[in-house]
This record gives C-alpha cells, sequence and structure tokens, in this order.
C-alpha cells in the first residue's frame, strides 16, 4: 500500500469513528429524554445500547481490558462500559458532578485499547449536554 491509499485509508476510518460519535450522542439524547437522570448506571448502559443495535451498531458491554505490564498481562478488572463497532468507547456514570478520575479512566481506557474516541456521560443532569464529554485519544 503507498502512502496516498494509506492515508485515504486513514480517512475512511475517521470519517467512520466521526459517524459512530454523532450516532452515540443522538442515541443518548433519546434515551435521556425517555428516561430522565436519576436511574442506575446499568439502565442507562442498557437502553443505549439497545439503541446503538437498532441503528445498526455493533454493541459490547462490560468488555475486559487486559494490562500488558513487561511480558506479562493482568486481568486488573477493568472493564468498558460499552464498545461500539470496536471503535469507539462509551463511559457511562450516574453522579451527582463528575471528577478528575472520571477522565483518567476514560483516557487511560483509549490509550490501553489504542482507540481515538471515546464519550464520558454522566445521566444523572438535567440536560444532557451538561453530563456528555467527549475525549480523543492522540495516540
Amino acid at each position: 500500500m503507498n502512502r496516498e491509499e494509506h492515508e485515504g485509508r486513514q480517512g475512511e476510518v475517521r470519517r467512520a469513528i466521526e459517524q459512530i460519535g454523532t450516532c452515540v450522542v443522538d442515541s443518548a439524547i433519546r434515551v435521556h429524554c425517555a428516561l430522565g437522570p436519576g436511574l442506575l448506571e446499568s439502565t442507562y448502559e442498557h437502553c443505549l445500547a439497545y439503541e446503538l443495535r437498532k441503528v445498526g451498531h455493533s454493541v459490547d458491554c462490560q468488555v475486559t481490558v487486559p494490562i500488558q505490564y513487561r511480558e506479562i498481562k493482568i486481568d486488573a478488572g477493568y472493564r468498558l462500559d460499552l464498545l461500539v463497532d470496536r471503535l469507539v468507547i462509551v463511559e457511562n456514570k450516574a453522579v451527582e458532578r463528575f471528577l478528575a478520575i472520571h477522565a483518567a479512566q476514560l483516557l487511560s481506557y483509549l490509550r490501553l485499547t489504542n482507540l481515538k474516541l471515546g464519550f464520558l456521560i454522566n445521566w444523572n443532569v438535567s440536560l444532557l449536554r451538561d453530563g456528555l464529554h467527549r475525549y480523543v485519544n492522540e495516540l
């Protein structure tokens, strides 16, 4: 594959990731409008997965993320809430407010999986736009 073909392929992947991201946001808004704040994270996770699958996305829930340290692989119990089309991570929270550790967790997951885009969603807000944060791993 020459450089132009490689750059073209990278552009296609970026566009696909952006389309998934748009769908995540649209689907999250639908779920939040229907349910509002105050429920458990797991409720929002199941409903968001349903919405995303309904429009044709592959969604895996509670995906194990092992840690590679030197020559050993450690299953330390880290799990992605949602992995959409094996390209985008969604972490769900139902908290009074985001803490720095929530963003650090998502950024670590992006780095450990070598994925580019993730969303941190706090469902416990009146307007979802106040609880929706997009993070990009610059690899």
